[in-house]
């Protein structure tokens, strides 16, 4: 069966819903009550807790589904996926955390240091799969990346926090007269460490930074900052919040003449400047490749936290022509994909 949504209301709330079966194997799921299914047959439920809400129109969205379901289709394994968004309210995670817990799933995957939070006070036993761009040793969500312990495992978007001193070196390169950098951040206190961690960069590299929350979504206010500061180019952070957004931020930072830098190669793709990190559909098959691990009996807590291995620069050139910035040869030869 394709992906179903449905929506229905709980303590007076709406909360999003949205199962996805890949149903990879006959027969159907009809008639399986009557007798005890087979391992064939079984049927492996993921949960993925989300802090974001919902993006209904980005073909993006639903990247980290078809990868799992490709993986499952690989091995012969029915799949069930269960998302939960927490719609931007953090209070909203353990609620929703423990909903999944209670399907049961057989493996929650947690996008974002607050999801594997909630996931982790709502089960020791459920296995859980952690996603995304933070330290989990310095948060305590787990015990070392090599021996995470528990029932937590992840995959990283980057072996080095957020590759801040990279990434204002690539946009001091883009951009040589830059010498006050925008960073747009999220009002969050998880976001505290990643603005750390750009702050000292920046201050190594000699450069201002300017540090614009984003507060309620308004994106159009935080641009507006940044032009009455006078940057001259913005560090776009690492937050699912901006992923799902990557558009707006993208429109208004050309209209405000700014070139930004991001992190996935999709984020380059559809309007910024630049991003340097991983591949993202390599990042997505390494997750379906460890709910697979664990599908198969692997310990979770045993299961190294995974680091990508290959980051790549992507430049995107009309964007550049747009600013009308020259880049340097240097600069592109060193580019791993350009946009035309």
């Amino acid at each position: 069966m394709g992906p179903a949504v449905a929506a229905r209301r709980r303590g007076g709330r709406m909360i999003r819903r949205r199962s996805v079966l890949a149903a990879v194997l006959a027969p159907a799921l009809t008639g399986l009550a009557a007798r005890p299914a087979t391992a064939a047959e079984r049927i492996y439920r993921v949960g993925v807790l989300r802090p974001t809400a919902r993006a209904t129109d980005d073909p993006r969205a639903d990247a980290l589904d078809r990868a799992l379901i490709e993986q499952s289709r690989a091995e012969g394994r029915r799949l069930a996926i269960e998302v939960r968004y927490g719609d931007g309210l953090a209070n909203r995670l353990p609620v929703l955390a423990r909903e999944l817990v209670q399907q049961p799933v057989d493996l929650v995957i947690a996008v974002g240091a607050s999801a594997v939070r909630a996931a982790q006070a709502a089960t020791t036993v459920v296995p859980i799969l952690m996603f995304g761009n933070f330290d989990p040793v310095a948060l305590g969500l787990v015990a070392s990346l090599a021996r995470p312990g528990g029932n937590t495992t992840g995959v990283l978007i980057t072996p080095q926090e957020t590759l801040a001193a990279k990434k204002l070196e690539l946009l001091r390169e883009a951009v040589p007269h830059a010498s006050r950098i925008a960073l747009l951040a999220l009002d969050d206190a998880g976001f505290a460490p990643q603005r750390r961690e750009i702050l000292k960069a920046a201050a190594e590299l000699g450069l201002s930074l300017q540090v614009v929350d984003v507060r309620a979504g308004d994106y159009a206010a935080a641009f507006e900052a940044m032009a009455a500061g006078r940057a001259q180019a913005v560090f776009v952070g690492a937050t699912t919040f901006f992923v799902r957004d990557r558009r707006p931020i993208a429109a208004l930072a050309l209209r405000h003449r700014l070139p930004t830098i991001w992190e996935w190669d999709y984020q380059a793709e559809e309007g910024g400047l630049m991003a340097y990190g991983p591949d993202s559909d390599d990042i997505y098959r390494s997750i379906a490749r460890y709910a697979d691990r664990i599908f198969k009996g692997a310990a979770p807590g045993a299961l190294p936290v995974e680091q990508p291995a290959k980051l790549a620069l992507v430049i995107n050139r009309r964007t550049a022509r747009a600013l009308g910035l020259a880049l340097t040869p240097s600069l592109m030869l060193r580019a791993d994909r350009v946009i035309e």
